[in-house]
């Protein structure tokens, strides 16, 4: 299929879809034309990426999770024993991120308290 098409079956703009190709993410056929073609795996493939972005982990952490993983009941499942150990590395970094935010979260309602009139 086409970019329109991938785009249309997707929900992903073709910006995004040209630099998950950039990441190696994907790997669309290319026409002699210079169009891309894009395999029905392919959407797949673009739902897998959407989902481990969402789920916080980096474009280049996406690349080594992607061959390992397949799906089952909808849902992600690894199928490389030594991607568990990365995941709950990636786990335990967003965790750091989470309690740092709170921190900053805290320091400004902090400062906001001091505040003459309350802020909103």
């Amino acid at each position: 299929m086409r970019m329109q098409e991938m785009v249309r079956r997707t929900g992903v703009h073709e910006r995004l879809l040209r630099y998950y190709e950039q990441q190696g993410l994907l790997a669309p056929q290319r026409l002699p034309s210079g169009y891309r073609e894009y395999a029905e795996t392919d959407v797949e493939t673009v739902r897998r990426i959407r989902c481990l972005l969402a789920a916080g982990l980096t474009t280049s952490v996406i690349a080594q999770v992607l061959p390992c993983v397949t799906d089952h009941d909808d849902r992600l499942v690894p199928t490389c024993p030594a991607l568990i150990g990365q995941l709950n590395d990636e786990r335990d970094r967003i965790t750091r991120e989470i309690r740092a935010l709170q921190e900053s979260r805290t320091m400004l309602d902090t400062i906001l308290g001091t505040a003459v009139e309350p802020v909103r």
